[in-house]
């Protein structure tokens, strides 16, 4: 039974250079911020960093796979906190996890939480969702 202090099953999603590069294909995306750390560093950032819109799109997935599908999904939305930085040659983390904070009639709301190298990422994050009848 789903009811409010529930806690989502945590989940997470590693990313890389080359996923970078992937989603800068896809989304026509290709600010240097995010593939090049020499770029990245004259700007001010620590390193090349995560597109934001790839972070809400793997949140987006944690909280339409719970949900049941993305058709469940009403509401979603978060402020972007930190970036992700992703160092080359390596793997770093998106943990994202949920909590219910209200359940009125089929709808569900959630506040999430999404962390990298146990940094905040996004704030506010917040999910309305229409109970299925399988959860």
């Amino acid at each position: 039974m789903i009811e409010v202090g529930t806690v989502l099953a945590e989940e997470v999603f590693y990313l890389d250079r080359a996923l970078l590069r992937e989603y800068a294909d896809a989304s026509g995306d290709q600010n240097p911020i995010h593939q090049n750390e020499e770029f990245a560093v004259s700007v001010g950032l620590p390193n090349v960093i995560a597109h934001g819109m790839l972070t809400m799109a793997l949140v987006g997935k944690f909280v339409s796979d719970w949900a049941g599908g993305s058709a469940a999904v009403k509401e979603f939305s978060a402020r972007f906190v930190k970036p992700v930085i992703v160092p080359k040659d390596q793997k770093v983390d998106l943990t994202v996890s949920a909590r219910v904070s209200e359940v009125a009639g089929d709808r569900i709301k959630l506040d999430i939480s999404a962390t990298s190298a146990g940094i905040k990422v996004l704030g506010m994050s917040k999910a309305v969702v229409v109970k299925s009848e399988n959860k």
